[in-house]
């Protein structure tokens, strides 16, 4: 994603669900309020699972990119 700046940035490919949520949730624990962080997954579950959970914990969803076959990127904003 152009012009976003990631903050932190987890890759878990070869981790599978709940491994990459767990992740996600562990950077976004970390990070301060504004910041952006993201997480590539390999795991099918996680197309449905980090979206839902970002959504959930009412964070924003900055996007959402194919990295590599089968390997998509997250990228999540802490904005609370």
């Amino acid at each position: 994603m152009e012009g976003v700046k990631i903050a932190k940035e987890s890759d878990a490919r070869g981790s599978f669900c709940p491994g990459p949520l767990m992740e996600m949730i562990r950077l976004v624990r970390s990070a301060n309020v504004g910041e952006v962080v993201a997480v590539i997954s390999g795991d099918e579950g996680s197309k449905k699972d980090i979206p839902a959970w970002i959504q959930k914990a009412r964070y924003e969803l900055v996007g959402t990119e194919e990295v590599a076959p089968g390997a998509t990127r997250f990228l999540c904003r802490k904005n609370h």
